[in-house]
């Protein structure tokens, strides 16, 4: 049976069930590479799409890790049997994912490597693999007790406009470390890709194309026209002059 409700609790409800959707894979799967959600609602089904670096691993032994995922998300949003469907999807580029670099970030630090060693290799990687700009911000007690801001850049970024929703690869974790909690934020700016599979297809408005000048081609000129005395080509007399 079916219950009807407005629109605005229906957006309500959908961003309430992706928000708790994304945290609870975030949690499960973050040493997999978890790179985010989609979720499509077709005739019949939901699908549940998750984008990771390490797919094989979100699948599990014979599928049945996926199968388990299934099982809990089916009982927590009381779906009906074989309404909701689970997929896991590679993602293009690790290296263009802010998602997959924030967890990579995160347990670097977990490790015990350096703030400022660990966000120049995630800067280094990231740009190695083709990203206009990249921007790592690492917040917390970092070694003394009192806490601070290190920002760490490289390319070029943009900060704000549609371009920046379209280009801007964001993410926040929250590393807990043993002297409090290090917040890790990272932005990506994508490159600019016709075929929109790593990068978005839309071209910056301000990006400015120099073409190739054509080759002149040379016209042949026109031949002179014989004008009669007094009067213009075609023997048409010229038009009387006015007289005041």
């Amino acid at each position: 049976m079916t219950t009807n409700i407005s629109k605005k609790r229906k957006f309500i409800a959908d961003g309430v069930f992706y928000a708790e959707l994304n945290e609870l894979l975030t949690r499960e799967l973050a040493e997999d590479g978890y790179a985010g959600v989609e979720v499509r609602v077709v005739p019949l089904r939901t699908e549940i799409i998750i984008r990771a670096t390490r797919t094989q691993n979100v699948l599990g032994e014979k599928g049945q890790r996926i199968r388990e995922l299934t099982t809990v998300i089916q009982k927590r949003f009381n779906f009906p049997d074989g309404v909701v469907e689970l997929f896991a999807e590679k993602v293009a580029s690790r290296g263009l994912c802010a998602q997959a670099q924030a967890e990579s970030l995160k347990y670097k630090l977990l490790g015990g490597l350096a703030v400022r060693r660990a966000c120049y290799g995630v800067l280094r990687f990231v740009m190695e693999q083709g990203a206009k700009g990249a921007e790592v911000v690492v917040s917390g007690k970092l070694r003394a007790q009192r806490a601070k801001s290190m920002k760490f850049q490289d390319g070029y970024m943009i900060k704000s406009g549609q371009a920046k929703r379209e280009y801007v690869d964001y993410a926040v974790r929250h590393v807990l470390m043993r002297q409090g909690v290090l917040g890790v934020k990272v932005k990506i700016m994508l490159p600019h890709d016709p075929q929109g599979k790593i990068g978005p297809k839309a071209k910056l408005s301000d990006v400015v194309v120099v073409h190739e000048p054509k080759e002149e081609l040379d016209l042949p000129m026109p031949e002179p026209v014989a004008m009669p005395y007094g009067g213009m080509a075609g023997g048409m007399a010229p038009a009387p002059m006015a007289t005041y």
